[in-house]
């Protein structure tokens, strides 16, 4: 692979997220600031209050559970208040109004992931959340290739997953018309009022996606909720 094509992998959207605000792929810096912490500051408190002391929102994956890498161990960072930018493209419509929180991970190559945890005030409610969040991933592909016509953009859909309340995991892969090619799982799961999203990716296609094991994590990103 050329230095231009991977450098051009790793920020395939840069130009698309400015005009969206958001940022679709890249490795992601699991020790910055989300500039979006403040406006979620006030709503989260009264999530903290709403379950009587901080320690009782949903725990989160561990660095150890997320989809082996063949060459690199992977880093978490802090449980930060917000949504990662990574998301934020394809979730943009749904995320006004919730109280939620993220983890970022990465390893020493350009693999990263993002897991994005929602409260809400019941479980319909929640149900509801996991619903909009089914539906804005699989409209992605058509948001990505509307935004960069130099893009194109497939969706693989990998099924349900039989844990609590359901959960559900996607394939995303994209490539330019210079050859950068990147490949993203995406998983919605719900336990209670809790939803939560889990995000890993890299360069390659869908053939490099480890699909098994980012079904393991789901199931555990679910199963910690509560």
């Amino acid at each position: 692979m050329s230095k231009r094509t991977r450098a051009a992998s790793l920020t395939t959207f840069v130009a698309a997220s400015v005009a969206f605000g958001a940022v679709l792929a890249g490795p992601a810096d699991a020790t910055g600031k989300d500039t979006s912490a403040s406006k979620h500051t006030s709503t989260n408190a009264s999530a903290k209050v709403m379950k009587g002391k901080a320690s009782a929102w949903p725990k989160f994956l561990s660095a150890s559970q997320l989809p082996p890498h063949p060459s690199s161990s992977w880093t978490a960072g802090k449980v930060t208040d917000g949504v990662p930018d990574e998301l934020r493209f394809c979730i943009q419509d749904t995320l006004p109004g919730y109280d939620s929180r993220y983890r970022d991970f990465r390893t020493d190559l350009e693999t990263n992931a993002q897991q994005l945890t929602f409260v809400v005030g019941s479980s319909a409610k929640a149900k509801a959340l996991a619903t909009r969040l089914n539906k804005d991933i699989r409209a992605c592909v058509t948001r990505i290739e509307q935004s960069d016509p130099e893009t194109e953009a497939a969706l693989k859909d990998y099924g349900k997953l039989s844990v609590e309340e359901g959960a559900h995991a996607y394939g995303l892969h994209t490539e330019t018309s210079w050859g950068a090619t990147d490949i993203n799982l995406y998983s919605v799961g719900r336990d209670g009022r809790a939803v939560t999203l889990v995000r890993w990716a890299q360069m390659g296609d869908f053939s490099d996606a480890p699909v098994k094991a980012f079904k393991k994590t789901t199931t555990t990103a679910v199963n910690k909720l509560y």
